[in-house]
């Protein structure tokens, strides 16, 4: 059997050493360590990365700690508009969804709109119509309720400010969330989900479920999961530049991981990180912000859990 490789992220931010309680530290890290097992455990019996991925993702999705799913943001008008996407490395297929609400796990629609329909991104009543002939359950919106958001939205509600995921306070819970993975057939996938902006109008939509700026998988290259300021991540065209440095440029995926983040990334202004691994299960992991919730684990030993800088 080939090597097997996943990598999550729960986002990059201001995360401070020190800061967060060892209790929440501990929070965070048990449900990173689920995400991981589900979509591991996937790899090891002979699933595809994208089953994978979309297992790891909907776990994150399901609490309330990370801005995706049950943990989304409040928008300026008191909802809750999420954004999702996932892509097939092996067929190039990839599936979006945009400014829906009342899905549980808008991954698993993004992945219903890649098999199931002749297109890529369906977005806001498109979408919800969309899930309606699929006949999904939608959520009350209590279940979607957090206090922790709730706070966070009241402090801006009826001004025309908005908060990043990633710049909120320290103490606060941080963003998207994505997973990447190699199986072993040596196959690769991405998923990406957010809650997207505490605050945010005009139905802004960040990089995402934006194939190439925020998610991107193809078996020649990487698999990309992008987390961070959005525009400048939609800007640069992260994910898929990723790919092509490697493709074009012949870079390692870390050497063209790091290239982006720790340069191309800060010389537009932006902040963040992203997961990545290729069809040979290396896995890179960089970000330039003070901490980034991640996770991985691979076939050939490594293992990790990790919140801040090392």
């Amino acid at each position: 059997m080939k090597k097997i490789a996943l990598a999550i992220h729960g986002g990059a931010g201001t995360l401070v050493r020190g800061i967060m309680t060892p209790e929440k530290e501990s929070m965070y890290k048990a449900v990173l360590e689920r995400a991981l097992q589900k979509g591991y455990l996937l790899l090891e019996s002979g699933g595809s990365a994208v089953e994978a991925v979309e297992a790891s993702v909907k776990e994150l999705e399901d609490s309330h700690l990370f801005n995706a799913g049950k943990g989304s943001v409040f928008t300026s008008e008191g909802k809750h508009e999420m954004d999702a996407s996932i892509m097939d490395g092996k067929t190039l297929n990839a599936g979006a969804i945009s400014l829906v609400s009342g899905i549980k796990n808008p991954i698993s629609l993004a992945r219903d709109v890649m098999e199931k329909s002749d297109h890529v991104f369906l977005a806001s009543k498109g979408a919800m119509q969309f899930a309606e002939k699929l006949k999904y359950h939608l959520e009350d919106e209590k279940y979607f309720y957090d206090e922790l958001r709730f706070q966070q939205w009241q402090e801006i509600r009826g001004t025309k400010s908005f908060k990043l995921d990633h710049s909120v306070n320290k103490d606060s819970k941080f963003g998207t969330v994505g997973a990447v993975a190699c199986d072993s057939f040596a196959n690769l996938a991405a998923a990406t989900s957010t809650g997207g902006m505490t605050n945010k109008q005009f139905g802004r939509v960040g990089d995402s479920p934006m194939i190439g700026a925020g998610n991107y998988a193809n078996n020649k290259t990487c698999a990309v999961s992008c987390t961070g300021s959005g525009e400048f991540f939609i800007r640069g065209v992260v994910a898929y530049d990723l790919s092509c440095l490697m493709e074009y440029k012949n870079l390692s995926l870390q050497d063209a991981a790091e290239e982006l983040i720790q340069n191309r990334l800060l010389k537009l202004g932006g902040d963040g990180g992203l997961i990545a691994v290729d069809a040979l299960g290396n896995i890179a992991m960089p970000f330039n912000t003070e901490g980034m919730y991640r996770a991985c684990k691979s076939s050939d030993g490594a293992d990790q859990i990790s919140i801040y800088m090392n």
